[in-house]
């Protein structure tokens, strides 16, 4: 697990000065605000998404991934990625029609 947030400090974190403690300290804690930005840094910067959202515990995520709402800014980007979260880690519909397969 350190090994995969160091990378995560360096890929989504860059600009902060944050340790692996800190990391920690966030998942492990009742910070909602904290839980959040620590959610929406991993949804929209890290090459490995799927894997590092899973350093939330499971009713953490769900409930992060609902409540997250989609910025104008970037949207389309941010909409698929979201999406790849919540069909992974919720079981939702896929809706991003270029990652559906093809019968």
């Amino acid at each position: 697990m350190c090994i995969q947030i160091n990378r995560m400090l360096k890929e989504c974190f860059w600009e902060y000065d944050f340790t692996y403690d800190d990391i920690m300290q966030i998942i492990e804690g009742s910070d909602w605000r904290k839980k959040s930005f620590l959610f929406e840094k991993i949804l929209l910067n890290s090459t490995k998404m799927i894997k590092d959202l899973k350093i939330f515990k499971h009713s953490d995520l769900k409930k992060l991934i609902e409540n997250y709402k989609i910025p104008q800014f970037n949207k389309e980007y941010i909409f698929k990625r979201k999406n790849i979260a919540e069909v992974y880690f919720l079981g939702k519909e896929l809706l991003v029609n270029e990652l559906k397969w093809v019968a």
